[in-house]
């Protein structure tokens, strides 16, 4: 199966990992960041094609998509869609 994001993707999941800096940092770039037990609280995960998930808000079922980095894992950047 050819993904033409393949490429796009491989690229940001490599500056995401590489790039050091904890949660402030995150927080301080993107806004609101979850931990995995803080992510599944707020939202019912979809599907994942990293550094993205596709999620949907408990609250309000809205869907849309959150990036995440993996060590440590923080999901963050809500974006409805």
């Amino acid at each position: 199966m050819n993904d033409p994001t393949e490429m796009f993707r491989r690229e940001m999941v490599k500056e995401i990992n590489t790039v050091p800096g904890g949660r402030e940092d995150l927080e301080s770039q993107w806004g609101q960041v979850w931990t995995t037990d803080e992510m599944v609280s707020d939202f019912q995960t979809l599907g994942f094609l990293a550094p993205y998930t596709h999620v949907m808000r408990r609250t309000d079922k809205v869907q849309g998509t959150l990036m995440f980095q993996h060590n440590p894992r923080f999901y963050f950047s809500f974006v409805k869609g």
